[in-house]
């Protein structure tokens, strides 16, 4: 499913965040988006996905612009997780997860099906979740209430998945835990995800496309190959950095050492 944005300007009231920007997704790819906090990541991705309103320009879903779905259509193929999704503590598992289905069903009223059941069995087992299904969300530990919301997202079997920074505020282990589920699904499923992330290393890792941005454009995209690189980490996010190559993956990663962003006052971190 092809995904394009053609001289998107958006923002917020009269304030403009993103300004004439052109991003093309590449289908069944994991993106991520980075950059330093308020470049206008989370604020394309709502865009992208109908949260708040374009000011300008258009976004396309297989051509078609995307504006012209219907609400239950384009949740049948794009899902969103947002930043600190939140849910009554007596839900379940299982009773999160069947909220992904709503776009299938005719009303809030109708009853759940065969094929929302098998669903949602699938997207508690592919998340690990299938023995802590009766579980009260409360009763969860951070990382594990982070793939219960995953579940949810992908019990819609949309084809794009949108994931607005699903590791914040999970310890290393449970980051790693989440970004492995997100590689499982692109590479067992061919799902597209676009995710906004803060962790560099853990983009260029886990990501097959970064997309960069300072001040609402887009400054370098392309593989981590390709664009992490110092001048990037410089340019995008003020540190001087040193670049290295993870001997299980080949992948780049850096070791920042520096900020430049002080004025003339170069700090060492």
């Amino acid at each position: 499913m092809k995904l394009e944005v053609k001289h998107l300007t958006t923002g917020y009231g009269d304030t403009k965040i993103i300004t004439d920007l052109n991003l093309t997704i590449p289908e069944g790819k994991v993106t991520a988006l980075i950059g330093a906090n308020g470049c206008g990541k989370s604020t394309l991705l709502k865009t992208i996905c109908r949260i708040i309103p374009a000011m300008d320009g258009e976004i396309l879903l297989d051509g078609k612009k995307i504006t012209s779905y219907g609400s239950r259509e384009l949740a049948k193929k794009i899902a969103i997780l947002p930043q600190n999704p939140t849910a009554p503590g007596e839900l379940t598992v299982r009773e999160l997860v069947m909220y992904g289905r709503a776009p299938h069903q005719g009303s809030i009223f109708a009853r759940t099906t065969k094929e929302d059941r098998e669903m949602v069995d699938w997207a508690l087992e592919e998340t690990g979740l299938t023995e802590f299904a009766n579980r009260n969300i409360s009763q969860m530990s951070g990382g594990q209430r982070q793939r219960a919301w995953i579940a949810m997202a992908i019990a819609q079997n949309a084809d794009i998945l949108f994931l607005d920074e699903p590791t914040s505020f999970l310890d290393v282990a449970h980051q790693m835990d989440v970004l492995h589920l997100v590689e499982h699904l692109n590479k067992t499923y061919n799902k597209t995800v676009v995710m906004v992330i803060h962790e560099l290393n853990e983009a260029a890792r886990f990501a097959d496309y970064l997309v960069a941005m300072k001040d609402g454009q887009i400054q370098y995209e392309g593989t981590s190959y390709e664009i992490f690189h110092n001048e990037m980490l410089s340019n995008v996010f003020g540190v001087d950095s040193t670049i290295m190559n993870d001997p299980k993956t080949n992948r780049p990663f850096c070791i920042p050492y520096s900020i430049k962003s002080y004025g003339n006052l170069g700090r060492e971190v």
